[in-house]
């Protein structure tokens, strides 16, 4: 695979599993079941939701403080949880370097046309342009966004984020719920997750599926372990993949080997599109004696969603047509 696609999974895969959130305020993450290993179905998920309560200082899961003199209402958004946790509180971005928003279940392509882009890119965006947005928080991925932070500090607060499982999504909105004093919205949006997965759960399918990802025939399999989408595939599917390290990966051989009925797609653009990676893989020979590609159910799915997006507006997209497919 493509150095660049390698790196871009990455930002959209980290393995990093949070335990319960500590500090201040909402800062726990209730998940309401025993924790389970990466990756294993686990325990039904609970469907319970404990108050929230606004706080003006949080310590998330990742021991990360942010303390602020009032609620914020100018957010900038470096990083795809951060607009989906804003659009699950009813607030939107003060600007952002996502395309998420233009999905119908989040903004639609109109009114997301109207949120100021952080010019810059993923990797590298400007700090003035950020700056001139006057922020109240900015929000990033820890592992790219972090070499920021001396840059933004005295200018405004910065929040490094480093979502791994749902229940870490969960509890990055329970934070900023509280920071924004939101909380009944954050309690009804992790509600109507936990429903949503709950109900998937219950009717938990014997189908094999896999999430493939990639820009051309070469391809990368999104494990558990390092991708929070894939992650809750154990709980609604038989998922057999395990991470083999970010420079490991499966061949087509080996998917073909595991008789997979269910194949969901996900094709990394670099600029302007070039085709679905779905179609390059029909080139390959073996591609055509796979189950899911002979009976016609091979997916192609919104990347900016199932790949980056990581919250739970984000995750029940993905729950939705992964469990529709699945039948």
């Amino acid at each position: 695979m493509p150095r660049t696609a390698l790196r871009v999974r990455r930002w959209a895969a980290i393995a990093v599993l949070g335990g319960l959130l500590a500090g201040c305020g909402t800062g726990e993450a209730d998940t309401g079941e025993p924790a389970a290993a990466p990756g294993g179905a686990g325990a039904r998920t609970s469907t319970d939701v404990r108050p929230i309560e606004a706080a003006t200082r949080i310590t998330d899961a990742k021991g990360v403080t942010v303390s602020l003199p009032k609620p914020p209402e100018k957010i900038v958004c470096l990083v795809a949880l951060c607009d989906d946790i804003l659009v699950e509180l009813g607030m939107t971005p003060t600007a952002t370097n996502s395309q998420v928003l233009a999905h119908p279940r989040f903004l639609g392509r109109e009114k997301a046309a109207e949120i100021p882009v952080v010019p810059g890119g993923f990797l590298g965006p400007e700090v003035e342009a950020i700056l001139s947005h006057r922020p109240d928080l900015v929000i990033g991925l820890e592992d790219t966004h972090g070499k920021l932070a001396p840059a933004l500090k005295g200018a405004t607060a910065f929040w490094p984020v480093q979502p791994g499982s749902w229940q870490d999504s969960v509890g990055y909105l329970r934070d900023l719920a509280a920071l924004t004093g939101r909380t009944e919205q954050g309690e009804k949006a992790e509600k109507g997750f936990r429903g949503r997965l709950a109900q998937a759960e219950k009717a938990k399918s014997d189908k094999t599926a896999l999430i493939v990802y990639g820009s051309d025939e070469n391809f990368g399999v999104a494990t558990p372990e390092t991708d929070v989408a894939a992650g809750l595939f154990p709980k609604i599917s038989h998922y057999p993949w395990k991470s083999r390290g970010v420079d490991g990966s499966y061949s087509l051989e080996e998917v073909l080997a595991r008789d997979v009925d269910v194949l969901f797609v996900e094709t990394l653009s670099f600029g302007a599109p070039d085709g679905k990676l779905s179609d390059k893989l029909a080139k390959n020979p073996l591609w055509s004696r796979i189950p899911a590609v002979r009976n016609g159910k091979v997916i192609e799915v919104d990347s900016e969603v199932w790949a980056k997006g990581r919250g739970t507006r984000s995750l029940g997209v993905v729950l939705d047509e992964a469990t529709a497919a699945l039948r």
